[in-house]
């Protein structure tokens, strides 16, 4: 392994001024959706005494129309400037966020006003996210992206380790909605880092009808579907996120009812782990560089997928408390190396007047079945029991492995990346 690549290439190699204020404000707003993790559902059990359908609704409902919500936006937002759309998301979120500590404040909040804010704020989330990913191809060249790309797994590691006990203790000290305000606020400084970027933005060029179609609006999935390493590794993806998402309310469910772990322990068994995904994307370039980009990702992509099945084996006590931080350092570790590794393999085989459309399906998909997954998961666990449905999708996960791109592809799509240096093909 090549020296100053552990852990110091993250931040001895200099991506320059305009990134370091994209990467601020990533920080800036990862930090406060972490502050604010579960207040959402907090807010309507304490403040709106809701039942657990309607709880349930808050992350499975809201993300799944604001995912199809944002599937207009992604053509949309294609053929225009990525900065502007960056902080006119940003300035959406915050003023949807905002109107939630002013409604609690005047006693006129109501369910409907916290379903409407998280749709709202996952179609921002999925628009913000594609243009994002435009936008960084065009701010950086094509061999500086993995370091990028693993500086922002990094930092979304680190406010995962630090967000939610100080969310918590924000909570207790100043109410429920406390943490809503300060994600908020969040938003609205990442706007202001990200217009501090500076600089002049091409318009980009449409090559196609001005006017936006219908059929357009399914252009970021045909040209997945069309690319053959791009399409395994996006189902691949897609069923990994959703299963792994869909057996979490279910392990809560085992640990804080049936196995009577208290509150602090079941926070404590996925904070402390998060260590494994800063350790690994501290991994990531190095691995990369050492062994090639498709063997990690076909490794570590598989390994990932071994580790969730052991959490239908957990018990009560210390023994089970362990258990379950290892299961999660295993796999978040093999998460922090995975997903750089696949955010720039993702962005290299698409074509720059692909990107925005392509990453917004992307994220609607993961959106949706994530949704869609935690939805019949729930009824598995009522019908199964929460430790058989728990393992139903750890076995599962196992097969997500043959999804993933089976060999090195020898050519890029025109006009994609080509200038890549060897050590990343």
């Amino acid at each position: 392994m090549r020296s100053g690549h552990w852990p110091g290439h993250l931040l001895g190699h200099r991506l320059g001024r305009r990134f370091g204020w994209l990467w601020t404000a990533y920080g800036t707003s990862a930090l406060g959706t972490w502050l604010a993790f579960g207040a959402f559902p907090l807010i309507a059990i304490r403040v709106l005494h809701a039942g657990p359908a309607e709880v349930a609704a808050l992350s499975s409902v809201g993300a799944a129309v604001g995912a199809a919500a944002a599937v207009p936006l992604g053509p949309w937002v294609e053929f225009r400037r990525k900065r502007p759309v960056l902080i006119a998301t940003d300035l959406v979120r915050c003023a949807a966020l905002l109107t939630i500590p002013a409604a609690f404040a005047l006693g006129a909040l109501t369910f409907l006003q916290l379903l409407l804010v998280s749709v709202v704020v996952a179609a921002a989330d999925i628009t913000f996210r594609a243009a994002s990913g435009a936008y960084l191809k065009t701010l950086l060249p094509a061999e500086d992206l993995l370091v990028a790309n693993a500086r922002f797994e990094s930092t979304a590691w680190t406010t995962t380790i630090i967000g939610p006990p100080l969310g918590g203790a924000a909570i207790g000290l100043l109410g429920p909605v406390a943490t809503v305000v300060a994600d908020a606020v969040s938003y609205l400084l990442s706007a202001l880092g990200i217009r501090a970027i500076g600089g002049h933005e091409p318009r980009p060029e449409r090559r196609e009808a001005p006017r936006m179609r219908t059929r357009d609006l399914l252009d970021g999935w045909r040209y997945i579907l069309a690319d053959a390493t791009l399409r395994p590794l996006f189902f691949n993806t897609a069923l990994f996120n959703g299963l792994v998402m869909a057996a979490q309310p279910l392990l809560a469910v085992l640990m804080l009812g049936h196995l009577g772990f208290a509150p602090w322990q079941y926070g404590l068994a996925f904070a402390a782990p998060s260590i494994g995904g800063l350790l690994g994307s501290w991994l990531a370039r190095p691995l990369v560089t050492r062994f090639g980009r498709h063997p990690v990702l076909a490794a570590v992509g598989a390994l990932r997928a071994i580790w969730p099945v052991g959490l239908a084996f957990v018990g009560p006590g210390t023994g089970g408390l362990l258990l379950v931080m290892g299961v999660e350092l295993g796999l978040i570790f093999c998460c922090g190396v995975f997903n750089p590794v696949y955010a720039t393999y993702r962005l290299e085989r698409t074509a720059p007047d692909r990107v925005t459309r392509t990453l917004s399906a992307w994220a609607v998909t993961t959106k949706a079945s994530t949704a869609l997954l935690t939805a019949v998961w729930g009824v598995l666990g009522g019908l199964l029991g929460p430790r058989t449905a728990i393992a139903l999708a750890g076995v599962l996960l196992l097969a997500t492995a043959l999804l993933l791109p089976r060999r090195a592809t020898a050519h890029l799509p025109e006009g994609a990346h080509t200038a890549c240096p060897p050590e990343f093909r």
